[in-house]
């Protein structure tokens, strides 16, 4: 049976993801270049290919009964020791990103599974580097603002080559009120 590995995220729009994504990698993160800044929903699951169309359904079916919410980030914290990761706190928008996960991982459904450690939304900006490099991410980025209107999710799937490909959006109903672009809307802070 052929497989794939998906993952189900949050994105963190441009110029924030860009400019996020270009910190990893200075910090030393080589695998930042194939990863979009964003904020996991659901980490890294191998299912049977052949699933991906109910797989898409129950996400398209996530979404329709979701809405737009205000999402900020602020600061830096760290999973450390328990795991070797630095990352930007989610501050604003974090309940939302849990109602999310919970329901894509809905228990009997195609993405059913357990977490390794409870659910923390935040977006990686350090992961699996020296320990000097991690405190570096965890000093320059703790001033570090953004602020935007999350207005859907995406799923990926992640090539042979380790890089994460998108492979659907999925947007949350505006009940009526008009968004500028199809994209996620940001604004500076």
């Amino acid at each position: 049976m052929a497989t794939v590995t998906l993952g189900v995220s949050l994105a963190v729009p441009e110029p924030y993801g860009s400019l996020l994504q270009q910190c990893r990698l200075d910090f030393g993160d080589d695998a930042a270049a194939g990863i979009p800044t964003h904020v996991t929903l659901l980490p890294p699951t191998e299912v049977a290919a052949d699933t991906r169309p109910e797989i898409e359904d129950h996400l398209a079916a996530i979404a329709a009964a979701g809405r737009c919410f205000p999402m900020r980030l602020s600061g830096t914290g760290t999973f450390r020791p328990l795991s070797p990761v630095v990352f930007v706190q989610v501050v604003e928008g974090g309940s939302a990103c849990g109602w999310l996960q919970e329901r894509v991982r809905e228990p009997g459904g195609p993405l059913d599974r357990e977490l390794r450690f409870p659910y923390h939304p935040h977006v990686t900006v350090a992961h699996g580097i020296s320990e000097a490099a991690m405190d570096r991410a965890e000093k320059e980025l703790a001033d570090y603002q953004a602020a935007w209107t999350a207005e859907g999710f995406a799923l990926y799937e992640q090539g042979e080559d380790a890089v994460w490909r998108l492979v659907r959006e999925f947007r949350f109903p505006h009940d009526g009120v008009p968004t500028q672009n199809s994209g996620l809307r940001h604004q500076a802070v």
